[in-house]
Parts: C-alpha cells; sequence; structure tokens
C-alpha cells in the first residue's frame, strides 16, 4: 500500500473515531446535571456547613471574644509549639524526601520494594500506635528512656517528642511527590552534567533541584498541613501540659473538654485558616506545574 493510500485510510480511521469517542465520553444533560448536584451537595454537606460552622460559633461571642481566646497565653504558647514543631520536622522530611527519591527513582538495590513500603508505613499505622511505639522507647519505663533520663535528656512529655512523632507522621509526603517525578524525568541530563566534570553538588543545585522543585515545593505543602494538624500521635507523647506541650489541636480539645466551646472554635478557625492557605498554595504550585 503506498503512502497516499495510508495516509487516506488513517484519515478516515481517525474521523471514525472521533465520533465514537465523543460518543462514549458524551452523557446526556440530566446524567451531567445530577452528578454535579451530587458532588455540590456532598462538598457543601461536609466540606463548606462545617467550616461556616467553625467561624459562625468563633465569633458568636462578638470580636471582643474572639480576640481574647486567640491572644490567650496558652492559645499563643500552642501556636508557637506548632509552628515550631513544623519548622524543624519539615525540613527533616524535606531531606528525607529527596534522597528517598533519589535512590528509589535513580537505583536498583536490595530492599528497593521495602524502603518503598516503608515510606507509606505512616499512611497504613494509626497515629495513636505510633505515639505509644515512641513511648514505649524513649518513655521512663521505656527500652532507651532510663538511660536518657540519666542523662538528663527529656523526649516524652517535650518538645523532642513532638518533633519525632510530627516527623514519623508526616515523612511520607515529600518522598511520595517526588519520586513519580524524578521517575518520570529520567537521569540522562544528570549523568551528561557528571560527564561533561560536574560534580556531585553541581548536578544537584543546577540540574535536579530546578527540575523537581514544582514537585518539592508541592509535598513541602503538604507536609506542613499535616504537621501543623496533627492530633494523635502528638496527644500520646506530650502530656497535654497547657502552656507547655500543647498545640493547636490538642490546645482546641482541652478547651471544648472545659466547656470553653467559644474559644474553642475561635482556635479552631486558626487551623481552618491554615488549611484554605495550604489549599490555596497548593493550587497555585499546581497551576505553575500545569503551565510548564
Amino acid at each position: 500500500m503506498g503512502a497516499p493510500a495510508r495516509g487516506a485510510r488513517m484519515m478516515e480511521t481517525r474521523g471514525i473515531a472521533a465520533p465514537l469517542a465523543a460518543a462514549a465520553t458524551d452523557e446526556p444533560a440530566w446524567v451531567r446535571r445530577i452528578v454535579i448536584a451530587v458532588a455540590i451537595a456532598f462538598v457543601g454537606a461536609f466540606v463548606l456547613v462545617p467550616l461556616a460552622a467553625v467561624f459562625a460559633e468563633a465569633f458568636k461571642a462578638g470580636l471582643a471574644a474572639y480576640g481574647r481566646a486567640i491572644t490567650d497565653p496558652a492559645a499563643l504558647s500552642a501556636v508557637k509549639l506548632t509552628f515550631l514543631a513544623a519548622a524543624i520536622a519539615v525540613p527533616l522530611n524535606v531531606v528525607f524526601g529527596i534522597a528517598a527519591s533519589w535512590a528509589i527513582a535513580r537505583f536498583r538495590f536490595p530492599g528497593r520494594s521495602i524502603l518503598t513500603a516503608l515510606i507509606d508505613l505512616p499512611l497504613a499505622v494509626s497515629p495513636v500506635i505510633a505515639g505509644m511505639v515512641f513511648v514505649l522507647l524513649f518513655g521512663k519505663q521505656g527500652l532507651i528512656g532510663p538511660w536518657l533520663t540519666g542523662h538528663g535528656i527529656q523526649v516524652i512529655f517535650a518538645l523532642p517528642g513532638i518533633v519525632l512523632a510530627t516527623t514519623f507522621v508526616t515523612f511520607p509526603f515529600v518522598a511520595r511527590e517526588l519520586i513519580p517525578v524524578m521517575e518520570a524525568q529520567g537521569a540522562e541530563e544528570e549523568e551528561a552534567a557528571i560527564v561533561l566534570g560536574a560534580t556531585g553538588w553541581q548536578t544537584f543545585l543546577r540540574i535536579t533541584l530546578p527540575k523537581i522543585k514544582w514537585g518539592l515545593l508541592f509535598g513541602v505543602v503538604l507536609c506542613t498541613a499535616r504537621a501543623m494538624g496533627e492530633f494523635g500521635a502528638v496527644s500520646v507523647v506530650s502530656g497535654h501540659i497547657r502552656g507547655r506541650t500543647n498545640t493547636l489541636p490538642l490546645h482546641v480539645e482541652i478547651l471544648y473538654n472545659e466547656y470553653e466551646y467559644q474559644a474553642a472554635f475561635a482556635v479552631a478557625s486558626l487551623l481552618v485558616v491554615l488549611a484554605l492557605a495550604s489549599l490555596v498554595a497548593r493550587r497555585i504550585i499546581g497551576r505553575r506545574v500545569e503551565a510548564t
């Protein structure tokens, strides 16, 4: 068959396939309306209504009461501790995520599948169980707790325990964003740079990092949001010491249990604002990725 005949056959095939593809994806109008209505109703009932309720209760007693709730010394201490724990845990997860994704995407080695599975472990294990494991390890009656106590090191019911718990529950997020990105991009440019005489750091800073920057930022946003909202693991290792080891989620729980509902919702609104800011940042990064 000659080239003109093959071209005509391909054009004919495309002409038949296009209407079939359109028919396969073109649902009746009433089906589309029902699906859209269900999606909007679900989002409204389970997302928008609760968010509106949080802000309604937070401002129910007026702006003055709201201001007193969020400027209370215990609330400010919780805000400080939340940001401090996230500021330590997120950079640790960035280092781990880059190293793990580099190893998994660039090399084939014994135990690679095990490492990949272990990265997902915090997503499968209850955060409360993770907190209990840290207590069994670093508590005063734990495996290495007596040694730590003898050397004046306190992990449980202190900042180190909170950072450990936060780091554990959040470390999959950066790695899970970078692994598919690095696998899809391949290693050709890095290999070419090494052949041309670039050092490992030069290759990483000038080629690898610019290529993965949007995936890295996306992972950092998700990791930060998770770190600031973590409750289960931190609740176990913190000791609930008001003004000292309470993060924002723990402070909300204490206020609610003490029937200080307006103050609890006021502090909870700060977490909502942080979550919304994370969503906005995620959306902006997603658009930049689509644009590139």
